[in-house]
């Protein structure tokens, strides 16, 4: 009878301890911080799918410069491929806000997908920071108090390439169109810069997204005897216009390409002989500076990839986000926004840069001219710079957006 309660005692003892152990536990495990999340969204297949490879790895590099922490919390990136579908971006943005606790989503090319990603942003009241869809609307009718453009817009690449071209003698235009709203947004945009400048628009021509053959879209261009043809699309749709251009001899029968959004892994796909003399606007490149030189190491040791304004946009908005985090000692999104505002931006890609109550980034923008193969030292020596444009100069005024925040 004792062994037998002793035995008794000794499983109730052990039972005990075992609880204690888990009680600690669940102790230990709701002491721990919460991490942060925070989300790249682009199409990483598809038209754009070259364009946006190494864009996680941009965003790694920003949560290493805050030292993998905030508020003491780990920072977590989850990342998703949209597929260039409004639906399939908008499902994931609900998602990630309401199910896996996201923040803040960046990247969100594709300015169909941005549009749809911003209006579940807005219902949420969460933070969406665009740096990959160009349509102006952004931070115009639809501009949000939670919501920021990054990068480069419509109307920014039509002033500076599309002025900098109908200066140069390009007063006669015809468009290829990629028909959705970031090409119809370009074409627009340039149109009325190349008007107020004197230029005449005579004509354009809408083709769908992915399109292969350019053969018909291109004879309509030459038939229509415009000095420039504006290429108001992107991504492998610019790279098969320009290629195929080349083949029907377009530019040696003496009309000029303008490409109003091209990044410098397009002109590597397209080859120096092919992309020479292309002027175009970028807000980055890996050559500028010393800076930026040490940071495309750094960035090429994750993704041996060359670097565009695409991937600096998510390092830089990324970056920007968590050091707003840390300042305002909390992620609510209205506190962090707010911060976002209040401080400047400084970083690889933008030096004292602001974030404007309609949601702009006003930032430099750079007009590059594409090397010739006999002015280049090596692969990665494309484009030089032709001119620096102030952020006041590139991007539209205030004023001039019709953002619903803004008041008269």
């Amino acid at each position: 009878m004792k062994s037998t309660n002793v035995a008794r005692l000794a499983g109730v003892l052990a039972a005990g301890v075992s609880l204690t152990v888990l009680g600690l536990g669940a102790i230990a495990q709701a002491q721990a911080p919460q991490p942060l999340r925070i989300a790249v969204m682009d199409g990483f297949s598809g038209v754009y799918g070259d364009l946006t490879q190494g864009e996680v790895e941009a965003m790694q590099l920003a949560v290493e410069d805050v030292g993998g922490k905030v508020l003491g919390r780990p920072v977590e990136i989850l990342s998703a491929d949209h597929q260039t579908k409004p639906d399939v971006g908008a499902a994931i943005a609900r998602k990630w806000y309401d199910v896996d606790g996201v923040k803040m989503i960046t990247g969100l090319g594709t300015s169909s997908v941005a549009l749809a990603v911003r209006k579940v942003s807005q219902e949420k009241g969460q933070i969406d920071l665009n740096t990959g869809a160009g349509s102006a609307d952004l931070t115009g009718p639809a501009c949000s108090a939670t919501g920021a453009h990054w990068v480069y817009d419509t109307y920014a690449l039509a002033h500076v390439t599309g002025s900098a071209v109908v200066k140069d003698g390009g007063d006669s235009w015809f468009f290829l169109t990629a028909d959705y709203a970031f090409g119809k947004s370009l074409e627009d945009e340039t149109s009325s810069v190349v008007k107020a400048s004197g230029g005449k628009v005579l004509g354009d021509v809408k083709h769908p997204l992915s399109t292969q053959d350019f053969s018909s879209y291109l004879l309509q261009a030459q038939g229509s005897k415009a000095k420039v043809i504006g290429l108001a699309n992107a991504g492998m749709d610019t790279v098969n216009a320009i290629k195929q251009a080349a083949e029907f001899g377009i530019v040696k029968g003496g009309q000029r390409l303008a490409g109003l959004l091209v990044f410098a892994t397009d002109v590597q796909a397209l080859t120096l002989p092919v992309a020479q003399g292309l002027v175009l606007s970028e807000s980055f490149y890996w050559d500028l500076n010393d800076e930026t030189r040490a940071w495309t190491k750094r960035y090429r040791a994750k993704k041996d990839k060359l670097p565009s304004m695409l991937t600096a946009g998510v390092y830089s908005s990324t970056l920007h986000y968590l050091k707003a985090v840390q300042a305002a000692g909390t992620d609510d999104p209205k506190a962090v926004m707010a911060k976002m505002r209040e401080m400047p931006i400084n970083d690889v890609m933008t030096k004292n840069g602001k974030l404007r109550e309609d949601g702009r980034v006003i930032r430099d923008m750079y007009l590059f001219q594409v090397k010739s193969p006999a002015e280049s030292k090596s692969k990665d020596d494309i484009y030089k710079l032709v001119a620096t444009v102030p952020g006041d100069q590139a991007y539209r005024p205030l004023k001039d957006g019709h953002c619903p925040l803004i008041k008269d």
